[in-house]
């Protein structure tokens, strides 16, 4: 009978997922052409309540897409430019004084609000970017001692390009852990870029999106995730695949523990989004080098010989046996 009662449970969770899920895909897709894997892994996000990275060359649409999600969630949306003269107090905000109240006053950075657009994080100084830490991992700022919840859902969204290097500050590995999955475009096939220009030929479908969910519901479908379906097998087979990361000889550090809840969480938030309620092992494979390949750091021997993380940790996902019925 338990069990019956969680199948169930997760049905009905899975079920609501899903049926937003088609709904922001649908509306991120009138701007977005052709990326319907990245789409999924950006609602995986959302649904995971996880910050995403967006990593690729200029003019893929990596700020279109991130501003496509925020106008498709009824939610304060805040857009941080960043440059190497941004400061932490530009971020956080500040107490100043108002001479007309004869009080401090507090000034509220764009970190305040609902999803926050971090464009080019990589052009801020190390010391700008160390003001998101408490931020992304707790939901929280504190300015000159006082501490301040965020609202919730809170999601940041940044962007880096990972080929111009000139005035740019590599992201430190406390920093990419706490970024939930690192995506990348791609360039758009022939067919698509066509698409592409007739889409945008007479303005940007962009300027008419509205959003299709709200905070509260986001919020509340975000705690559904946890119902879903996930045997003991496959969560081992998660475990499994994030130790065989700390044992590969390429690595000199695998993913941390931080990285085996993402990836659980993910991979239950990925099958509702494809209508089951229950995970497979394929939802984890899927997921895998999108959460974990950032989090781990190849050997210096590995980078010399032309290594990349992505093709590591295939081998050290094709290392691990996968969880088969029965």
């Amino acid at each position: 009978m338990t069990d019956d009662r969680s199948r169930e449970t997760a049905t009905v969770a899975a079920s609501a997922i899903r049926e937003v899920a088609e709904r922001v895909k649908a509306n991120i897709g009138r701007v977005i052409v052709g990326k319907d894997d990245v789409i999924d892994l950006v609602l995986v996000g959302l649904f995971s309540d996880g910050h995403l990275l967006i990593e690729d060359v200029p003019g893929i649409g990596k700020t279109t897409l991130a501003k496509s999600i925020a106008r498709s969630i009824g939610c304060s949306f805040k857009r941080i430019q960043f440059t190497p003269d941004v400061m932490p107090s530009d971020i956080t905000g500040i107490n100043f004084y108002n001479q007309k109240q004869g009080e401090f006053e507090f000034r509220p950075g764009p970190i305040i609000a609902n999803i926050v657009l971090a464009d080019e994080i990589n052009r801020a100084t190390p010391r700008t970017q160390s003001a998101l830490l408490e931020a992304m991992e707790e939901r929280q700022v504190t300015v000159e001692g006082v501490t301040l919840p965020l609202p919730a859902p809170f999601l940041v969204i940044a962007t880096q390009n990972p080929i111009e290097l000139e005035g740019t500050f590599p992201l430190p590995e406390a920093q990419l852990d706490r970024f939930f999955m690192r995506i990348k475009l791609g360039y758009p096939s022939e067919a698509d870029e066509d698409a592409i220009l007739l889409r945008f030929e007479e303005g940007s479908p962009l300027t008419e999106l509205e959003p299709v969910v709200t905070a509260e519901e986001l919020t509340r479908l975000s705690r559904l995730v946890s119902q879903v379906y996930c045997e003991p097998s496959i969560r081992r087979y998660v475990v499994q695949v994030v130790q065989a990361t700390r044992r590969h000889a390429s690595y000199d550090l695998g993913a941390s523990p931080r990285g085996s809840l993402s990836l659980f969480r993910g991979a239950r938030a990925l099958a509702a989004i494809r209508g089951r309620d229950y995970v497979l092992p394929d939802d984890v494979k899927f997921l895998a080098p999108y959460v974990l390949a950032h989090r781990a750091i190849l050997s210096s021997q590995s980078r010399l010989r032309g290594r990349d993380a992505e093709g590591v940790l295939q081998e050290a996902l094709e290392s691990v046996p996968v969880p088969i019925e029965g």
